[in-house]
C-alpha cells in the first residue's frame, strides 16, 4: 500500500475502539490516547505507518474498529485524498483479515468432520449442530431441511463439499477496494449511521433509506449494522452463499485447482453481478486496486503480538476519566458483554 502521510489517523480514531481479540476481554490491555499527536506516537511505535514494500509479507496489527466516527464525514474533507484513503485502508484491513482467518478456521472444521465421516465416524452434536447451521447459512439446505440434515454419511459428505465450495477466502485487497468503493472511503451516510461498508441491500422495512429508492425495486434499504465487522461479515456471508455470486466462487475454484493465485484483480472479474454497473462496475474496482496497489494486502497476516484494545478520547483529562470507566466497565463485566457482543469468534 502507498505511504501514510500526516497525523489524521488519530482523528478518525477518536470515538473509536480498536479490539485486538481473541482473547477473554478482562485479560485485555487498554490503551487511552488523547488527542492527535500522542495518537500518531502510537502508530508510528507500533510500526504501521509507513511505505510497504512489495515481495515482503504485510504484517497487520490485530486491531478491530468497532465503531464509526460521524466526524469522519467532515474530518476526511480537509484531508489530502492520499491520506484519507491510506487512513481508511489501515483501519479497514484488521477486518478482513480477521474475517479469512475466521474462514479458514471453518473450512478446517468442515475438512475434519469431514474426514470424519469418510472413515466411518460419527460427527459429534457440536459438529453437526455447525454444520448445519452453515447449511442454512450458506443456503444449501432451507431451515427444515438443514434440520433433517445427519442421516448417510453420503449426505454429509455432500453438504460439507458445498459448503467449502462456497466458504472460502476473498483477497484483501478486493474487499477493500470494493469497501472503498461502496462507501466512499467510510464517508457515506451509510457508513457513518450504520456502519455500512459495502451497500448491500435488504427488504421488510429494516435498514437505511436511499435518497433516492426506486419503487420498481419495491423497499429496497441499505443493510445497517451495529459494528463495522458486522459489515464485513455480511460482505463475505452474501459472497459465500447469494446466486448471483456462483461466478465469483466458480472461479475462486478454477483458479485454486490450476495452482493460480487468488489476487485482487483476477476474482474481481468474477463481481460482473455485484451492481447494476455490471462490466464497468468491475473496471473502476479494478482500478482503484491498481492504482492504491491494494494488491499488496492479498496475503496479509496477523502479527504475533500482544491482545489489546485502543480507546482515543478528545484530550488528556477526556482520557483520565475514560480510563477510569473502563477500568469499571472491566470489573462489572461490561468490557466482556460488548466484546461478546462483537461476535469476532
Amino acid at each position: 500500500m502507498r505511504r501514510l502521510r500526516g497525523p489524521s489517523l488519530a482523528v478518525f480514531c477518536v470515538g473509536l475502539w480498536l479490539a485486538f481479540l481473541p482473547s477473554p476481554a478482562d485479560a485485555q490491555e487498554v490503551v487511552v490516547i488523547a488527542g492527535v499527536d500522542e495518537g500518531m506516537k502510537w502508530l508510528e511505535a507500533e510500526g504501521w505507518w509507513g511505505e510497504e514494500k512489495r515481495g515482503e509479507q504485510l504484517k497487520v496489527p490485530r486491531a478491530i474498529i468497532t465503531g464509526i466516527n460521524p466526524r469522519w464525514r467532515e474530518t476526511a474533507q480537509a484531508l489530502p485524498v492520499p491520506q484519507k484513503k491510506e487512513i481508511f485502508y489501515r483501519l479497514m484491513l484488521p477486518l478482513i483479515v480477521h474475517a479469512n482467518d475466521m474462514v479458514l478456521k471453518r473450512r478446517a472444521d468442515l475438512e475434519s468432520a469431514k474426514a470424519t465421516v469418510a472413515k466411518g465416524g460419527t460427527l459429534s452434536d457440536e459438529d453437526l449442530a455447525q454444520l448445519r447451521s452453515a447449511a442454512r447459512l450458506l443456503r444449501i439446505r432451507s431451515e427444515e431441511d438443514a434440520e433433517k440434515l445427519g442421516g448417510s454419511s453420503e449426505e454429509i459428505i455432500a453438504v460439507i463439499d458445498e459448503a467449502l465450495h462456497k466458504l472460502d477466502v476473498i483477497p484483501a485487497g478486493l474487499a477493500l477496494g470494493q469497501a472503498a468503493y461502496e462507501s466512499g472511503y467510510g464517508t457515506s451516510r451509510f457508513a457513518a449511521e450504520g456502519n455500512a461498508l459495502f451497500g448491500q441491500w435488504t427488504y421488510g422495512g429494516k435498514g437505511l433509506v436511499p435518497g433516492q429508492q426506486r419503487k420498481e425495486l419495491g423497499d429496497h434499504r441499505i443493510a445497517a449494522f451495529d459494528w463495522p465487522f458486522d459489515s464485513v461479515r455480511g460482505y463475505f456471508i452474501n459472497l459465500s452463499s447469494h446466486p448471483a455470486y456462483e461466478d465469483f466462487r466458480s472461479l475462486r475454484a478454477k483458479l485454486k485447482a490450476s495452482g493460480k493465485p487468488l489476487t485482487s484483480l483476477a476474482m474481481a472479474d468474477g463481481l460482473i453481478r455485484y451492481s447494476e454497473r455490471g462490466q464497468e462496475y468491475v473496471d473502476t474496482l479494478k482500478g482503484i486496486i491498481r492504482v492504491n496497489k491494494l494488491d499488496l494486502a492479498d496475503g496479509a497476516e496477523f502479527r504475533d503480538e500482544p491482545k489489546r484494545f485502543l480507546v482515543g478520547a478528545e484530550n488528556e483529562q477526556a482520557a483520565e476519566t475514560l480510563r477510569g470507566e473502563i477500568e469499571k466497565m472491566r470489573e462489572s463485566g461490561e468490557l466482556a458483554k460488548i466484546v461478546a457482543r462483537m461476535r469476532l469468534d
